[in-house]
């Protein structure tokens, strides 16, 4: 392949990076995308999309078998692991083909390889450990992404100690298991293997479960968990991991005791999830002014790093490590280089987290005790679940919705969520958050009826000391 010019190049083609490539198409830039394994990246192959497929999948069993609930009959439930692994992998597959299509309407260059920088505005891609093509071009974008931490110890093995990766593809469905972790991953794999009958057990470091989630979520959250079966073990630490022949024995010690508690724990197979690191390496960052902190790149709110024209965005900048967050900046990142008028930088606090357990949990800005560390004096609206008819109508009447507002300016600060399909309903807080709205337009706000989104108009007016069904 002849050396090839172009206006910018995106190493990198998940969710970050072939977004920010069609962008810049768009936009009129001669534009590719260095890829060195899948299109659509970890979200698409191997995180959002096919962990969703997983668990509606153990949904619709949890549904089947509580069918008496709603005057059904259904005899003889059972689940298919192959079948249900199969279904993830196509869905995935074919939205990495989608991708591929997408990059290919928009005229964007897609070059399969490992793109490593070379020297100023020069940019060479090797497959293989062989040099495929030198490439130029004026803006450099890294969008690398992040794979997942590990723990001196407490190495992954691929066999008996997973990661997500692993943990997508069983072979067989362990009868017990041992998740390390409680962020949105760690929840969200214990709620599918538990969906699907296998016994298991969450251990946290930190004392409560999906800690970045408000302190009360959270505390409903392992409630819940803790009611359908799931086992917590929070400000607890697996301090080593003895591997057997077909099992892995857990050694968890209780954190902030004089005299520590130590349990040992025998599990079939154990998950990983305590975060993740970028992928800064092999990217011949030594030789720049590109700056890394720990294992992710440095940015300023234009995505750019102390190179000049080497631009950095999604899960390799930091937190929040979210595929949403990742499109959105570098849509800004290509837009401030094209010149486009009203370019904002990202604001993270009104960018909506999910996770996919059951039930449910989403948020988006401040939670209530962020809100008052800042020095705001706070109104708070709560609704539960159990208050809506279209709530009670579906068999799913546990949950709560909560609101965070300035008392002086009626500010909506925060919203937070726990209970059915709430990952879907939290978008309508995140729009009243950008369009910067007040108590007052979403209270004068109509709600169809029955709705699940009825609840958010209750916890606005619950902080206002005005909710009419609770």
């Amino acid at each position: 392949m002849a050396d090839k010019s172009y206006d910018i190049i995106v190493i990198g083609g998940g969710p970050g990076g072939y977004v920010t490539a069609i962008r810049a198409a768009q936009l009129g830039m001669k534009t590719a995308v260095v890829e060195r394994e899948h299109l659509g990246g970890i979200c698409l192959n191997w995180g959002c999309i096919p962990t969703k497929a997983l668990l509606r999948s153990a949904e619709i069993y949890r549904n089947a078998k509580h069918a008496d609930n709603y005057g059904l009959n259904i005899n003889g439930i059972e689940f298919d692991l192959k079948k249900i692994v199969e279904r993830s992998r196509s869905i995935s597959k074919q939205l990495s083909s989608g991708v591929g299509y997408l990059l290919k309407k928009n005229k964007v260059d897609v070059i399969d390889g490992h793109g490593k920088l070379a020297a100023k505005s020069k940019l060479t891609v090797e497959k293989d450990g062989k040099k495929v093509v030198d490439l130029t071009a004026k803006h450099i974008i890294l969008a690398t992404g992040a794979r997942a931490r590990s723990l001196p110890g407490l190495e992954p093995d691929g066999k008996l100690i997973w990661t997500y990766k692993e943990a997508m593809v069983p072979d067989a469905m362990p009868r017990s298991l041992l998740v390390v972790g409680s962020g949105a991953i760690g929840i969200e794999f214990a709620s599918f293997y538990h969906t699907l009958g296998v016994d298991v057990t969450v251990v946290e470091v930190l004392p409560r479960v999906l800690p970045v989630e408000d302190e009360e979520i959270s505390e409903h959250a392992h409630k819940a968990f803790e009611k359908d079966g799931l086992k917590i073990m929070t400000s607890s630490t697996v301090t080593a991991l003895d591997k057997g022949s077909d099992n892995a024995t857990a050694t968890i010690e209780q954190n902030g005791q004089q005299n520590k508690e130590t349990t040992e724990l025998t599990v079939d197979r154990v998950i990983m999830a305590v975060g993740i690191v970028g992928n800064v390496e092999e990217l011949g960052l030594e030789s720049t002014k590109v700056e890394v902190d720990h294992t992710h790149v440095v940015i300023n709110e234009w995505c750019e790093t102390g190179e000049k024209g080497v631009y950095a965005i999604g899960d390799l900048t930091g937190p929040p490590w979210l595929a949403h967050k990742a499109s959105h900046e570098g849509i800004i990142c290509v837009e401030k280089i094209a010149g486009e008028k009203g370019v904002h930088p990202l604001n993270t606090l009104k960018i909506p987290g999910c996770t996919y357990c059951h039930p449910q949990v989403a948020s988006v800005g401040l939670t209530e005790a962020a809100a008052k560390d800042k020095g705001y004096e706070v109104k708070i609206g709560r609704f539960p679940f159990i208050g809506n008819g279209k709530a009670i109508a579906l068999g799913e009447p546990e949950g709560l919705v909560k609101t965070v507002f300035d008392a002086k300016t009626g500010e909506m600060l925060g919203a937070h969520m726990i209970g059915a399909e709430v990952t879907e309903l939290i978008q309508g807080y995140a729009v009243g958050m950008t369009l910067e709205t007040t108590e007052a337009e979403l209270m004068e706000t109509v709600f169809p009826h029955p709705t699940l989104s009825e609840m958010m108009h209750e916890a606005v007016l619950d902080a206002y000391g005005r909710t009419i069904h609770f």
